[in-house]
């Protein structure tokens, strides 16, 4: 990237950024993992391919997002929007979602982070030992067109030389943004291009704003032993916020205000950990504004996508008042005081006359327990319609990991998803992860892929 307009990052900027992301150590290892580019799959031209472990809480978001921008933009969705596309088109798309992600994060100033490649060069071919170092026990240096780092996964990774390299460059308009990151993009796609994303979006969010949304600010995004994305991480590049959670908004637990998803997200999350019972994702997540949902498994993310709108569920008077309900229920006990009655039908701008209110209480709370349940003050003032989900549809499973895809090439797998009323025996032996996975949204759900193998969440 030429770095005219860019300005060198400082110490202090570097060492905030290095200690919200990193910790207080970096392994050369983990830093190597993720010297990538945003390099899309010989096999699918739209799909982004993973060389190691842990980038996937950047790949998958972004790859997600990408999903979004090709099939949701104009016209009734279409596969072939994502699989028949050319090389300049496919870049285009990858431009679009970065460029969404980013503007989510500020909505008046924008901070694209590159890199000096001439100075990170010079520091390399300058410091023999330093090298030997970072490549191990070669007995011979790196060629020096090795050293240029030019391709997709440069053979020096030396975290070092990368940082003092940083530049940044401040954007404050999204026009400027724009023309901003058309020059970037093919740094973007080169060594070091997920990192510089991610750096910018830090950059561009604010990092004591990171610092004030996570649960435990002490805790680095990325792991420091294996290299993996945190919940905050993945949160924040999803919602453009930061939280530690995957329920919907703050539950106050022994007197500690535990922040959740405040509103319905873009793109969903899904996770196998819901299955084995380590947390519960809510509603906003489940229920995206598009059919495009992150899975989680204990170590990776992957996507599964839909062209099927009717799998989406916009948020109703009932999930606001919801909402507004849980407010005078902090704890989440799935009631309040009867006395609150009153507080919450004028939060909601209810008839709230006393008289009202006190024929009100006496139904909703006619054993006179002294509490109020959340569900008979939503089937009383907020009844719903059953929703009608499609009896079948069509999915697709994105793994950017080439050893955990059929034949080693990243690309879409295809399947057909059925939503029976009841579950048949035989498929109760059906314990694939993706499926308990989908279970969580989908408790009836089966599948039948194209693929002989079902679809890894690793």
């Amino acid at each position: 990237m030429a770095t005219q307009g860019y300005s060198q990052m400082d110490h202090t900027m570097v060492k905030d950024v290095k200690s919200l992301l990193w910790g207080s150590s970096l392994k050369e290892d983990v830093f190597s993992r993720w010297t990538q580019g945003f390099v899309f799959s010989d096999a699918e031209p739209t799909a982004l391919v993973q060389h190691d472990g842990g980038p996937c809480a950047v790949l998958a978001p972004v790859q997600a997002f990408i999903i979004k921008c090709a099939l949701f933009g104009e016209g009734d969705p279409d596969i072939m929007a994502l699989k028949a596309v050319s090389n300049e088109r496919a870049s285009s798309l990858l431009l679009e979602a970065l460029k969404e992600i980013l503007i989510q994060m500020n909505s008046s100033e924008y901070i694209l982070v590159g890199l000096d490649r001439q100075g990170l060069q010079d520091q390399q071919t300058a410091s023999p030992n330093r090298i030997m170092e970072a490549i191990g026990a070669s007995s011979t240096l790196p060629s020096e067109e090795t050293l240029l780092i030019t391709g997709s996964r440069p053979v020096l990774k030396c975290q070092e030389s990368f940082h003092s390299s940083l530049r940044f460059y401040k954007c404050n308009s999204q026009e400027d943004l724009h023309t901003a990151m058309s020059r970037a993009m093919p740094e973007f796609q080169s060594s070091f291009g997920v990192l510089l994303y991610l750096y910018s979006i830090l950059l561009t969010k604010g990092i004591q704003q990171i610092k004030n949304e996570i649960e435990d600010p002490t805790e680095p995004l990325i792991d420091g032993i294996y290299g993996h994305g945190s919940q905050s991480l993945i949160n924040l590049l999803l919602t453009s916020q930061a939280t530690s959670n995957v329920w919907d908004n703050d539950k106050e637990i022994s007197g500690l205000k535990l922040k959740g998803i405040q509103k319905q997200s873009t793109i969903g999350f899904l996770t196998l950990l819901e299955h084995m019972r380590y947390c519960e994702v809510g509603w906003f997540f489940k229920n995206p504004k598009f059919p495009i949902w992150l899975l989680g498994s204990e170590t990776h993310l992957t996507v599964l996508f839909s062209t099927a709108e009717s799998l989406v569920i916009r948020e109703s008077p009932a999930m606001h008042a919801k909402y507004v309900f849980n407010q005078f229920d902090p704890e989440g006990n799935g009631f309040i005081s009867s006395s609150l009655l009153e507080d919450v039908m004028r939060a909601l701008d209810l008839v709230a006359d006393t008289e009202y209110v006190d024929i009100m209480r006496a139904k909703l709370d006619s054993e006179e327990l002294g509490i109020i349940t959340r569900s008979s003050f939503l089937e009383e003032f907020f009844p719903e319609q059953q929703l009608e989900q499609p009896e079948s549809f069509m999915i697709y499973h994105y793994n950017g990991l080439p050893h955990s895809c059929p034949e080693g090439k990243v690309s879409y797998i295809e399947g057909k998803a059925f939503l029976a009323e009841e579950v048949e025996t035989q498929f109760i032996t059906d314990m694939t992860p993706i499926k308990l996975c989908l279970q969580t949204k989908w408790p009836s759900i089966e599948i039948v892929w194209d693929s002989d193998v079902p679809p890894s969440l690793n």
